[in-house]
């Protein structure tokens, strides 16, 4: 796979977390790499604003950490809840082992801007902002760059190397034909915001579980960050029942919010994820890569898509910034990738579908309270280190990477 002379070693389509951080290691390293963001800007609400503990240790790695803290955000040590009107503190994570024990929240936009603008000091960096990689070229049975659709027209970019880090809904996974396989999904989630009082409302980030009601409430200061879950396919049934009607609902479902909900003026602001859990059989051909939600769509349960993303995009730098260096990559390489990062994409997906499955839907599905404390609620009040699991499922997650491709000599 050699890239040839004068043809860039890499491209990666997507300038998300993925994305912007494979970027920024691989220019880091040594390796001359284009960035394709289809959008002008990353100015884009509604998308994951978590960044856990695993990616504050990466960005330590990379001397970061300190700079990007000094961003507006919010830290959260702790995920508490309101289940059946008994308070329950689900996750703590105040002691793992993080340079940065808790989780920022931040607007994804801001995280990209600070990952675009760092990754720029490096002269090998080139970020391309308002150009979609529309498919993959493919010549002698491997693939050897992207078709590029552009405010200047149709062109095309070759690279020894294309990383697919276009999302869930990636255009280069199936134009290579690589298969999917969809585990499927029983809800969908509806995203939407709402004033917060600092006055009165609570500073908690958590939940709230009411019967056939899942709301999360993330606190972003002066706003509340909302996600509705509904049973998957619900969503036109809940809006024939009209914009009042799901007011009533999310005031029922989190009292604190009934003096705020009329900020919800209308449909549209309310945004609809649609809940995949999928993965690629391959996420690998000769000169091709995927990462990320490219490779494995996650459902937002925990939040941790972002950060396995960018765990991708780290093992991906790991074992590819040599090779792209020397021009000596070939297919095992991209194979190992793959071997390194599969195992905890499916054990996540694994846990998601069993909350989604165990935990989400009979919620949804109930028209009143249990008669007793779940026990999971009672064993997590009284015996408080087992909060530390479900915190560190979700603050490090499975088989975390650290950043072992090196800065290049300037």
């Amino acid at each position: 796979m050699d890239a040839g002379d004068g043809m860039l070693p890499c491209c990666v389509a997507g300038g998300g977390p993925a994305g912007l951080m494979l970027g920024y290691l691989l220019a880091r390293a040594g390796v001359r790499v284009t960035v394709l963001e289809k959008h002008d800007d990353f100015l884009r609400d509604f998308r994951g604003d978590t960044i856990h503990p695993s990616t504050l240790t990466v960005l330590q790695d990379v001397g970061l950490l300190e700079a990007f803290l000094a961003l507006p955000h919010q830290e959260i040590a702790e995920l508490s809840g309101d289940v059946y009107g008994q308070p329950v503190t689900i996750a703590d994570f105040r002691h793992l082992p993080a340079p940065r024990p808790f989780l920022v929240l931040i607007p994804q936009w801001d995280f990209l801007d600070f990952l675009a603008r760092e990754a720029q000091r490096f002269p090998g960096f080139t970020l391309r902002m308002g150009t979609r990689a529309s498919g993959v070229i493919e010549e002698g049975g491997r693939i050897v760059g992207v078709q590029v659709e552009s405010r200047e027209g149709r062109s095309e970019l070759r690279a020894g190397l294309v990383v697919a880090a276009d999302g869930r809904h990636s255009t280069l996974a199936p134009d290579a034909g690589l298969e999917r396989v969809d585990t499927g999904a029983p809800i969908d989630v509806l995203w939407f915001r709402l004033p917060r009082d600092a006055a009165h409302d609570p500073a908690r980030t958590g939940g709230t579980i009411r019967p056939g009601a899942l709301l999360v409430t993330l606190n972003r200061d002066t706003y509340w960050q909302c996600a509705f879950v509904i049973p998957k396919g619900a969503l036109e049934q809940v809006r024939q029942e009209g914009i009042a009607a799901f007011r009533e609902r999310v005031a029922r479902t989190t009292d604190f919010l009934a003096d705020s909900v009329d900020a919800l003026r209308g449909w549209d602001d309310v945004k609809l994820l649609n809940v995949q859990i999928s993965h690629l059989r391959r996420w690998w051909r000769e000169g091709l890569l995927c990462i990320g939600d490219a490779a494995h769509p996650m459902s937002p349960v925990g939040g941790v898509g972002i950060n396995l993303a960018i765990q991708d995009a780290v093992a991906a730098a790991n074992l590819l910034a040599e090779p792209l260096r020397q021009g000596s990559l070939r297919a095992e390489h991209l194979e190992a990738v793959q071997r390194r990062r599969e195992w905890p994409a499916r054990v996540t997906q694994r846990v998601q579908v069993a909350v989604q499955n165990e935990v989400l839907s009979p919620v949804l599905a109930r028209s009143s309270a249990p008669a007793r404390t779940p026990l999971a609620v009672t064993l997590l009040q009284r015996l408080p280190t087992l909060r530390r699991l479900p915190a560190r499922l979700v603050g490090i997650g499975v088989r975390p990477e650290r950043v072992r491709s090196g800065r290049a000599a300037s």
